[in-house]
């Protein structure tokens, strides 16, 4: 991944953890729809080898960004980037209603961005 090193550290952490949450969406969940009627284990050994791709992106992501940011503050981005690949995924690719709590949801996750940010 040589290309991302042309890249500030919070963008390559930023990419490569989005990029990483659209696997991980894909494995948790994407079996729902697309393996429906197999059996689970068939189910959950595609979402095994599904999740191994995120873990290709999320372990360097994390190691990346420590070099600038906190645990704390790698944490609360990885969950406001799983919340923003997951709402579209399950409106668009699971069929689910778009519902108010997901604003909501929202909203706290930016308190939570806010509260772990505002001492950096």
């Amino acid at each position: 991944m040589s290309w991302l090193q042309s890249i500030p550290v919070s963008l390559q952490t930023i990419v490569l953890l989005v990029l990483s949450n659209v696997f991980m969406t894909i494995a948790w969940y994407g079996h729902l729809k697309n393996l429906a009627t197999a059996p689970w284990y068939v189910a959950a050994l595609i979402s095994w080898g599904i999740a191994l791709c995120e873990y290709l992106l999320q372990v360097p992501a994390n190691r990346i960004g420590y070099t600038q940011f906190s645990v704390a503050q790698l944490k609360i981005m990885q969950e406001v980037i799983t919340l923003s690949v997951f709402v579209p995924f399950a409106v668009f690719y699971l069929d689910q209603p778009l519902k108010w709590d997901f604003l909501w949801a929202g909203l706290c996750m930016v308190g939570a961005v806010y509260f772990i940010f505002r001492g950096a």
